[in-house]
């Protein structure tokens, strides 16, 4: 076991490298990880494996918590209408078709057709929104679009899992269930509301009061595996309790640090993830089948393009619903699981599942290619046109704005005078007491740890017209400016420091603008950058 993992690690390292310098996204290179390790230690019986693909799993379910701390319970209202109308009519139109087609057209049995027509119907929420989010586009108007869509799909899974369970089950007392899945559905939203209304932020205050990071991210990860948990036991899947969970830590204070904390556990698991996907790839069987697979491939995308493409294009312009189109013209990684479920359960054919899977896997490797390209693919077609989210959506992205780092008295005092001159700054800090005391005052500020990347990019820093470091811990602030330094000129970084000793020490990065603070008054500062 150990010789596979260290051999996975250091193929995913040197396959990603080759990857990223063509400019492709990892996601490629792990999925080629897979197939590499499942052909070198014949491992393809391993992609059955229950504790591996619930690990695997547990990227998605970081990812869903992730997209809903980007969401909020007033967000999703007023995307009612991409969730429930445009993602509701996506699944119905295109499993119609797809059944039809396979059972009238191609003569299928109903059982294999309407297995099918579900695995079709659903797109991949791990590749687009992990795509989207890098390139910022699920800020956009059809990142928004994909991502109610795939809200929709998510929730669908539900009802589908459950009713493959009643076409392989003797006992069909089906109003039974429905009864058993709405009572969990109500126990699970009621606690989560609960907890989220009443003790969440209380517990996240008192947790950060102890100014341990270390229990800050455990109880991040706690949130979210815990409320992952609940919805599984309750029926639901993983992934949809973590949204929710996200969404109820999205009305705190803390959600860019929270973010930022879990970020590196969601790349991790989701690299596990698509690992596994790429073990599914069966080469004899693509060389075998491939003008099946590629005649399958090519039907599917041309209709979930067409099916999405009209449903946008309902209430949207024409590039914005060509870019929601092809975004999710693949098939998901849901359908995996299904398709498993469904051939566990002898409700599908052996040989129409694996070409399936090989269709599967294939469109998810193209889908990287896609929304890479997606911009000049759609420049090939229609005009360029504001693709902004309108500003209900989204707060205007902050420009030529201060960041100070470390609130003490320096960095209010340079704040008082940035206020009076008119100058419009954000805080980040990082000291719960400190963080409360700003929002009394009525300040701009968000909590988050500055070492922290996301947290820096929350705050929009590239396009910040300075950054004050004015951070007491000596240790830290090193760490903080080499940090820093990834984002802005070292022009726009102004350092303070207690003593000759420190300011040494920090201009071997190549920072000029270095104040020692019994040198200088914070007054000084302050017009430095109004000038």
């Amino acid at each position: 076991m150990l010789t596979i993992i260290v051999t996975t690690l250091l193929l995913s390292l040197l396959i990603n490298i080759f990857v990223r310098k063509i400019h492709l996204p990892t996601i490629i290179g792990y999925i080629l990880t897979g197939t590499s390790i499942a052909y070198i230690f014949n491992l393809h019986h391993a992609v059955s494996n229950h504790d591996l693909k619930e690990i695997a799993e547990f990227g998605v379910v970081f990812l869903m918590f992730t997209i809903g701390l980007e969401f909020s319970l007033a967000h999703l209202k007023r995307m009612k209408h991409e969730v429930f109308v445009t993602g509701t009519l996506q699944i119905l139109f295109t499993s119609t078709i797809v059944y039809l087609v396979a059972h009238y057209g191609l003569k299928l049995d109903q059982n294999s057709s309407f297995i099918i027509s579900l695995v079709i119907a659903l797109s991949s929420t791990a590749i687009v929104l992990k795509l989207l989010n890098e390139s910022g586009e699920i800020n956009r108007r059809h990142g928004q679009r994909s991502l109610g869509i795939l809200i929709m799909q998510d929730i669908a899974v539900i009802p589908i899992l459950l009713i493959i369970g009643f076409m392989s089950s003797s006992a069909h007392d089906i109003t039974s269930a429905l009864q058993d899945m709405m009572i969990s559905a109500v126990i699970l939203l009621a606690f989560l509301w609960v907890f989220g209304k009443h003790i969440l932020e209380p517990f996240l205050t008192q947790i950060l009061k102890t100014n341990s990071d270390e229990l800050f991210v455990g109880s991040v990860l706690f949130l979210a595996i815990g409320a992952s948990y609940l919805a599984h036991i309750l029926g639901f899947s993983y992934s949809l309790g973590a949204f929710i969970a996200g969404m109820l830590i999205a009305e705190t204070k803390y959600k860019h640090q929270a973010e930022a904390d879990l970020i590196p556990f969601r790349d991790l698991l989701l690299g596990i993830f698509f690992i596994t996907v790429g073990m599914q790839i069966d080469f004899f069987l693509l060389i075998a089948q491939w003008h099946i697979i590629v005649l399958l491939l090519i039907g599917v995308m041309v209709l979930k393009f067409i099916i999405i493409f009209a449903l946008v294009r309902l209430n949207e312009s024409k590039r914005v619903s060509l870019k929601t189109a092809l975004s999710l013209i693949q098939i998901g990684e849901f359908s995996l699981a299904i398709l498993e479920l469904a051939r566990s359960s002898d409700l599908i054919a052996q040989p129409y599942s694996q070409v399936l899977i090989a269709t599967i896997v294939l469109s998810m490797i193209m889908t990287p290619l896609i929304l890479k390209h997606l911009t000049p693919l759609t420049d090939m077609f229609i005009k360029k046109e504001d693709e902004n989210i309108p500003n209900e959506f989204f707060s205007d992205e902050l420009k030529d704005h201060t960041i100070i780092l470390g609130f003490g008295e320096f960095g209010r005092n340079v704040a008082a005078a940035l206020k009076e001159k008119g100058e419009f700054y954000l805080a980040i800090e990082n000291n719960i007491n400190t963080f409360h005391e700003i929002q009394k005052m009525g300040e701009p500020a968000i909590f988050g740890n500055a070492l922290k990347k996301e947290v820096l990019k929350k705050a929009n820093i590239k396009f910040a017209k300075y950054v004050i470091i004015a951070i007491d811990n000596p240790a830290k602030l090193y760490h903080v400016c080499q940090t820093i330094e990834q984002f802005v000129d070292n022009s726009k970084i102004i350092v303070k420091v207690h003593t000759q000793h420190e300011k040494n020490i920090i201009a071997e990065l190549g920072i000029t603008n270095i104040i020692i603070e019994n040198q200088v008054m914070s007054q000084q500062v302050s017009q430095l950058i109004i000038e």
